[in-house]
């Protein structure tokens, strides 16, 4: 059978519940919410796992009240889970066993801004698009674009990447310090502005990634770039996917700083032209982005043209007006939506892989002949500069036996980019849904490890239980 929404008022309460209510009551006023709505807002998952609400909701405001809070419930052993715009995939801000979720969103203003050396300093509410507002007039912008808006602290949290992550990296990369509220309400910092230091365990990259599992990130220092002068974006169509890889290879083996390169299989084309009204040819496509001097993106995409034409590729357009380059990534954005207008009243299921790029090709090609044989839905899209692509299956969970080809597909999916030396998610994260694949990726003692890492900084176990080590 496939799930069913669930609540967390099914599961056993915790000992210390109504405790910790009282005092979080005392101490927020009406910043602590019960109201069923919006704990089912705040377990929202677009995947197909179940909701599991939280037991309450409180409204941060400020490092101290997330000092605050941790400490009521640490007190009375009561899980906190973090939650920032609720983008997440894999079930992250879902309280398997009930809990106190800690809302960031009103934590979102920008600190500093140190345009000289290309750094500021955020709360982790502040979403990506407001942050780029904000930074606009300085010549000023973050790089890393999930699609989503989602927050800063989320995405940190997530090491969330995207599109220009070939260029610019994720946001493993771009997190220069953070300061987290640890299980007892003190704080850890992680570094200073420095662009580099040798000083201590790298403590910045452990919580980047970590979900939310070892603390609770209250503050970000994160670089910034400048905006380029120029920004070229184009199209290109592909008879096969192999061509559209090979030529991603070249251009990357040649030095070309490709900013965002994406490919689309013909499913997903098919799909975006309908939603987006668009008049692509049918076959797998390339969309990409280059940012640097009138020149340089003139060179960047006359070069890339011609690595195109070697691998198959038909004719490569280009433009850097605003308007068309919008409308073109638009579209790249707009890819979950398009794909699910397929299939109206359908759940859809988003996931990745990333692999090596020289077996992308392989990958996707094995992973379209699964679809086709399951006989599933599901178009693939891909930031094919980093190996990494999606599929988004869209399955009537209802029915037993479709569900059951859609949770074989995933599965195998997950196993073939093992078999390929790569990873079951590129940047979706474990959270909940790929906790069983994390010891066959990295090993039991490197799990044995994360388990020592997750005792030493949250010994009582209350941030965010459920999500990335697999049950003992």
């Amino acid at each position: 059978m496939a799930p069913t929404s669930s609540a967390s008022s099914s599961q056993p309460p915790q000992p210390g519940l109504s405790l910790a209510l009282q005092a979080l009551a005392a101490r927020f006023g009406n910043h602590l919410i019960t109201s069923q709505a919006v704990r089912d807002q705040h377990a929202h998952t677009t995947t197909w796992l179940a909701p599991e609400p939280p037991d309450a909701v409180v409204m941060m405001r400020s490092t101290e009240d997330i000092q605050d809070a941790v400490r009521i419930c640490a007190k009375h052993n009561v899980p906190v889970i973090a939650f920032g715009a609720g983008t997440s995939l894999e079930g992250h801000v879902n309280a398997p066993f009930g809990g106190v979720c800690l809302d960031t969103r009103e934590m979102n203003r920008v600190l500093a801004v140190n345009p000289d050396d290309l750094d500021c300093v955020i709360e982790p509410g502040v979403t990506r698009k407001a942050l780029n507002e904000h930074l606009r007039d300085q010549g000023l912008f973050f790089p890393i674009d999930p699609g989503a808006d989602a927050s800063l602290g989320g995405m940190a949290s997530t090491r969330a990447s995207g599109t220009n992550a070939v260029r610019y990296g994720t946001m493993r990369d771009n997190v220069l310090a953070l300061k987290v509220v640890r299980g007892d309400g003190e704080i850890i910092t992680t570094g200073r502005r420095a662009r580099k230091s040798s000083a201590g365990y790298d403590l910045t990259h452990l919580f980047v990634g970590a979900e939310g599992t070892l603390g609770i990130i209250s503050e970000l220092t994160i670089k910034l770039r400048g905006i380029p002068q120029s920004i070229a974006a184009g199209s290109c169509s592909f008879q096969t996917v192999k061509g559209a890889c090979d030529a991603t290879i070249l251009a990357i083996q040649s030095g070309i700083p490709l900013a965002r390169i994406e490919l689309l299989n013909a499913a997903q084309v098919r799909a975006s032209n309908v939603y987006s009204r668009l008049s692509l040819p049918e076959t797998p496509l390339l969309l990409l982005e280059f940012h640097g001097s009138e020149a340089e993106v003139a060179e960047q995409s006359a070069m890339f043209g011609e690595i195109a034409a070697e691998c198959g590729g038909g004719a490569f357009e280009w433009t850097t007006k605003l308007e068309d380059r919008t409308r073109l990534w638009q579209a790249r954005h707009d890819a979950y939506w398009a794909a699910a207008a397929l299939r109206p009243g359908s759940r859809p299921m988003s996931t990745d892989v990333c692999v090596p790029i020289s077996r992308l090709a392989d990958c996707v090609l094995e992973t379209e002949e699964d679809i086709t044989r399951l006989g599933l839905i599901a178009p693939i899209v891909g930031h094919v500069g980093d190996g990494n692509f999606h599929c988004l299956m869209l399955c009537d969970v209802n029915n037993p036996e479709e569900y059951r080809r859609g949770q074989e597909f995933v599965h195998r999916l997950a196993e073939r980019a093992h078999a390929m030396d790569g990873t079951c998610t590129g940047e979706h994260g474990i959270g909940q849904g790929k906790r069983k694949y994390l010891a066959g990726e990295l090993g039991p003692e490197a799990v044995q490890a994360m388990r020592a890492i997750k005792s030493a900084l949250d010994p009582q176990g209350i941030f965010n239980p459920g999500k990335i080590l697999p049950p003992p």
